[in-house]
């Protein structure tokens, strides 16, 4: 991390005493968060919203979006955390690892493919999201499923862009092939 750690106001005690019960130590977000508390207490509550069960986009894709959104933007811990959810959410460990050949690979399928370019074209900078894409999204979600979609891919541009300027280090929840050894020492 490129900051010390942030004094721990009373409210935010019971969060990073489950973490470090949980994980062995207190993830690097969740420390930098720390330095604005109501700015972390909101960020998890909009991350909670929209991570929720039940949305109209299915978990998977979503997942899948965030993961490809954080190896865009560099964000190893990022890309930690999403693969593990992805694999959570029960798609396959290898798929994480085809996302950069997401054209050409046989193993996405078409709905797969159409949120991965969406996430891409939110993710350039400034986003590509052309007419042609956003049709092809109209013609298979409705109104409610891209809004949802384009907050989830938008708020994980927003987390992978905060900690990959603030040197947030992977956690090692991600246990895929390839995926290194990253656990955080307690403390």
């Amino acid at each position: 991390m490129r900051l010390p750690v942030a004094p721990v106001p009373w409210y935010l005690r019971p969060l990073h005493a489950w973490q470090q019960r949980l994980h062995g130590s207190v993830p690097d977000p969740t420390a930098l968060w720390t330095w604005r508390p109501g700015a972390m207490l909101a960020f998890l509550a909009l991350f909670r919203q929209v991570r929720r069960r039940g949305a109209p986009v299915p978990l998977a894709l979503r997942t899948l979006a965030a993961v490809r959104v954080s190896q865009l933007t560099g964000c190893e811990f990022c890309v930690d955390l999403n693969a593990a959810m992805l694999e959570k959410a029960g798609v396959a460990p290898g798929k994480a690892l085809a996302l950069p050949d997401w054209r050409t690979d046989p193993s996405f399928d078409e709905a797969e493919r159409l949120v991965i370019e969406y996430a891409e074209a939110m993710t350039a900078t400034p986003p590509r999201v052309d007419d042609a894409l956003f049709a092809r999204l109209r013609e298979r979600h409705g109104p409610e499923a891209i809004v949802e979609l384009t907050a989830g891919i938008a708020l994980q541009n927003l987390s992978a862009r905060f900690n990959t300027a603030l040197g947030a280090r992977a956690h090692g929840f991600c246990r895929m092939p390839g995926a290194p050894e990253t656990k955080r020492p307690a403390g």
